[in-house]
Order: C-alpha cells, then structure tokens, then sequence
C-alpha cells in the first residue's frame, strides 16, 4: 500500500543548509529545497499540486519568503491485473527465492 496508493514527499535536495556537524539554531538568508511527492494512480497531479502550494504558502512562519519554481506533474501509475501466467510465474519465483 505504501508503495503505490499512498502520497509520499520527499526532499530530494537542499542548498544553504549547514553540515550536521556544525549546524545550530541561527537564521540563515536563503535555503532551497527540492521536492518530489508520489501521487497515489487515482489523484489528479494538477489538484495535488494546487494543494501542495497552498500548504506551503500559507501561514508561513516568521514572515518568509516562499518561492516555488518547476511545474512538472505526472499521474501516479497503477499496473492492470496481469494475466493468470504472469502472477503464477512471480509467485513460484518468489516462493524459489526466499523459500530456496
């Protein structure tokens, strides 16, 4: 489930964020971040991503200046019940690996 119909956010990348070792509680100029969500097959990227700005530009704290670049959407992807052969094949396969 968590690996197909449930959203996920990553941050993929960040730029003006100290190394762990060194990072303290101090106000810095700039940070980016890069973000990737994976949408369950059944949501519209184009509402999700009306969504996703909303939170991220709302009720900011500390009066920030939130910049959001890129638009790339895609739709998740949900793979059609394979055909009687092709799960049998998988399932003797698994059973062969972890049983074997």
């Amino acid at each position: 489930m968590n690996n197909t119909w449930r959203a996920n956010l990553a941050i993929t990348g960040a730029d003006g964020l100290p190394e762990v070792a060194k990072a303290g509680n101090v106000v810095r100029s700039s940070t980016s971040a890069r973000l990737s969500m994976r949408l369950p097959p059944n949501v519209d990227p184009n509402v999700a991503t009306k969504a996703l700005i909303q939170k991220l530009t709302t009720d900011v704290p500390y009066n920030a200046k939130i910049t959001i670049d890129g638009d790339h959407k895609g739709q998740g992807f949900c793979m059609k019940t394979p055909e009687t052969w092709v799960s049998e094949a998988i399932d003797s396969s698994a059973v062969a690996f972890f049983d074997g």
